[in-house]
């Protein structure tokens, strides 16, 4: 306290005297032990107002002792009961969590992880994956700005997520305790597989297949590839100590189209500990025919080499270039892309009207705005001979189909000439331009559909800049090409528009998410986030079916199928109000993920332990752990001092005695009549 409020607190006693002295004791003539009570009872009461009224602070200072935090992980994935190794991991966790020396010294707490991280103290070992990032992610959470240990209980074999050896703290050590055995056994094992998800009909599709070799010895591998009893491929390959891997490139026949479900496998004549990693199944899904787009141009500009790489990124799209007088049929085309139209593409639109073929008007400094005027009517365009730069401004509230801000109002100005365009009719626009940081309320990217037929409009060029663009933000054209497949598969359909939307894979591998996205829109083609849409999932063989509801999400709604063992599925999305029906099909392909391992990753633990200054232990070496850890002299307890300070009004009991005060005061006036 201070010395005011100390001067303050003895007035306040004296004054509080003085005024009980009056009252009781000055002119009594009696001083009976009953005014000396009363006295008192006054003396307590007006000194307890007073008291408030000052409102000293009151400090209050306390020690507490805070210990190490010591974080013990245990690997729940199910690779623990497949390297057989869950008695000694739960053993191992028990000595830990149950001495007493280690709960003195530190703050232990007990977690586990597989896909996921959580606290726990209970462990069933049938995680799907395991994912080493979720665990140095929240450590570093838990525990911020802290020093402290870490125990890992895992085999150290991750399915999911960045190299964990780089991503725990440097600067806290981090102890694995290996589970399994740590013995080299003889192992064969597919451990990746890369092929593209779909192929043509009458094509050829490659697959590329990572083979991997343990042991001490050479031996000479048989691989192969099959569909059903058909062998489509088969091989030799000869491993040895020296030689632990190959890579194996074939291509495979689309002879039936839908989906086709193939199965990789090697093996050889010694015997091996895990042969499930033998084999891998993969599916690809054959397309009739691709979509042939033609751009039509009567100029050279790098726009058009840019679409062109864009657009065949699907490979379901090849792209010709043709000029507007070399075109001898149109049928030949399922999209026109028509660059810079004038009076030369008067053949082409005549012949389109015809063969009602979508089209994607592009225009330009080079393009006649007169004729096009007269070709198309979704657009005016009314324009001088001056050149513009415009930019581009994202609509959020486009919903002819999904698409994302790849972030265009970043990306440099189009150019085209300058005036005005007015939209007729039902034009839904995607881009608005401006000038500089004017609005110009005209489109710059917009879409049109009438009786059918489907037309999509880009009123400026050097879209190739945009691509550029792309790649410099994204170090990738993915964003920019995804955003062009999605106008040409707007132009490819020629269906009318859904109000149902469903967007899923064909196959999933076991064990992978499963995820449904569906989007659900109105009389007016309006994204309808009130609607309500459930989806039955019914397994092909055991006729089994369990409904799920699907949850809204940003701009769609989407369900977790997660769980469904391998098998072929059929499945119904409803929308419950309209009734509208999506059916569809799927296959989840047999493929455990955590059965791929016939040894603890050792190799990469001792990396981890090396990079964080810590060190690997095994099973059998427990006790040293222990020891290491309890003479560790840099992880030991902090004392330290808590100093409280709270204002004396705060204090609830004191306004609860001077009640108290007041109330027997009165009471024992009334009961000697003095009241």
């Amino acid at each position: 306290m201070t010395t005011n409020t100390v001067l303050l607190l003895i007035l306040s006693a004296v004054a509080a005297f003085g005024l009980s002295y009056y009252q009781y004791l000055c002119k009594a003539k009696n001083k009976s032990k009953i005014y000396l009570f009363l006295a008192f009872l006054r003396f307590l009461s007006v000194f307890g107002i007073l008291l408030l009224l000052i409102n000293p602070i009151i400090t209050r200072k306390k020690f507490e002792v805070e210990k190490t935090p010591l974080p013990i992980v245990m690997d729940n994935s199910s690779s623990i009961i497949d390297l057989k190794a869950t008695e000694a991991g739960l053993e191992v966790y028990k000595k830990l969590i149950s001495n007493s020396a280690i709960q003195e010294k530190f703050d232990v707490a007990s977690y586990q992880f597989d896909s996921e991280f959580a606290l726990s103290d209970k462990f069933d070992f049938k995680g799907r994956q395991s994912n080493f990032e979720e665990v140095s992610k929240n450590l570093k959470s838990i525990y911020k700005n802290k020093s402290y240990p870490a125990i890992l209980i895992t085999d150290g074999n991750q399915t999911s997520g960045n190299d964990y050896v780089y991503s725990f703290d440097a600067s806290n050590k981090v102890y694995p305790l290996v589970l399994g055995d740590t013995t080299t056994f003889l192992d064969l094992k597919i451990s990746q597989l890369n092929v593209n998800k779909y192929a043509f009909h009458k094509n050829k599709f490659p697959v590329e297949v990572f083979l991997n070799y343990s042991g001490t010895k050479s031996v000479t591998a048989n691989f192969s590839i099959s569909q059903g009893n058909s062998v489509l491929n088969r091989q030799s390959i000869t491993f040895s100590p020296s030689k632990r891997s190959a890579i194996i490139n074939v291509l495979l026949p689309a002879n039936n189209v839908g989906l086709q479900i193939f199965k990789a496998s090697v093996s050889s004549k010694e015997s091996e500990k895990n042969s499930y990693n033998n084999t891998k199944n993969f599916a690809v899904e054959i397309i009739d025919q691709k979509s042939e787009i033609a751009i039509v141009s009567s100029i050279n500009h790098p726009d058009i080499g840019a679409l062109k790489r864009a657009i065949e990124t699907n490979a379901q799209r090849k792209v010709t270039i043709v000029k507007p007088n070399d075109i001898k049929s149109l049928q030949n085309y399922n999209v026109l892309i028509l660059y810079q139209p004038t009076i030369d593409f008067k053949s082409v639109f005549e012949n389109n009207k015809t063969a009602g073929i979508n089209t994607f008007i592009i225009t330009g400094t080079n393009t006649d705005f007169g004729f096009l005027n007269q070709q198309q009517n979704n657009l005016v365009f009314r324009m001088s001979s001056q050149k513009e730069d415009y930019l581009a401004e994202f609509n959020p509230q486009f919903n002819l189909f999904a698409t994302d801000n790849i972030g265009f109002e970043n990306f440099p100005p189009l150019q085209s000439a300058f005036g005005t365009i007015t939209t007729n009719g039902n034009v839904n626009v995607l881009l608005s331009s401006r000038i500089r940081n004017i609005a110009t309320g005209a489109p710059l990217l917009a879409y049109a559909e009438n009786e059918g037929r489907r037309t999509a409009y880009l009123l400026g060029e050097n879209i190739w800049k945009w691509r550029m663009q792309n790649h410099l933000d994204n170090q990738s054209f993915e964003k920019f090409d995804v955003f062009v497949d999605k106008t040409i598969q707007y132009l490819v359909s020629d269906n009318s528009r859904k109000s149902l939307v469903v967007n899923h894979e064909s196959f999933y591998n076991s064990g992978e998410a499963i995820e449904i996205t569906a989007q659900y829109f109105n009389k007016n083609f309006e994204l309808d986030e009130k609607a309500r849409l459930t989806i039955s999932v019914t397994n092909a063989v055991t006729k089994q079916t369990k409904n799920y509801d699907l949850l809204k999400t940003n701009n769609a709604f989407k369900v977790n199928l997660d769980g469904l063992s391998s098998g072929k599925y059929t499945f119904a999305v409803k929308e419950l109000v309209s009734r509208t029906t999506y059916n569809g099909y799927f296959e989840v392909l047999d493929f455990d993920i955590e059965k791929q391992f016939v040894n603890p990753d050792l190799t990469k633990l001792n990396q981890l332990a090396a990079e964080t200054q810590g060190k690997t232990y095994l099973p059998n070496q427990t006790d040293l752990l222990i020891q290491n850890l309890l003479q560790d002299t840099a992880y030991t307890a902090t004392q330290k001092e808590i100093t409280a300070k709270s204002p004396l009004i705060d204090w609830m009991f004191l306004l609860i005695l001077l009640a108290v005060l007041f109330a027997t005061e009165w009471f024992v006036r009334k009961y000697n009549g003095l009241v």
